[in-house]
């Protein structure tokens, strides 16, 4: 197989029970699908973003000036998203 189509084409044909499992073996066959490789990606990144980056400092004087409006998140802040 040398194509993505091709590729496509024959995942799709794998029996359900086989396309999970290579839904769970993809990250280590793609490490990029692994969230920490796309996070150092993103902070190595070295192109300017002059909106992001003055977001940034606008929460940074937010939370100098007043930290308390940014409540620390827990476990359980998150365990109970629905």
């Amino acid at each position: 197989m040398s194509t993505v189509a091709e590729i496509e084409e024959a995942i799709k044909a794998l029996p359900p029970s086989e396309r999970e499992r290579l839904a769970e073996d993809l990250p280590s066959i793609l490490p990029e699908l692994r969230g920490d490789l796309v996070w150092q990606r993103l902070i190595h990144d070295e192109r300017p973003r002059p909106a992001l980056s003055a977001l940034g400092d606008e929460i940074e004087e937010q939370f100098k000036d007043d930290a308390g409006q940014f409540p620390e998140i827990t476990d359980s802040d998150l365990e109970n998203r629905a």
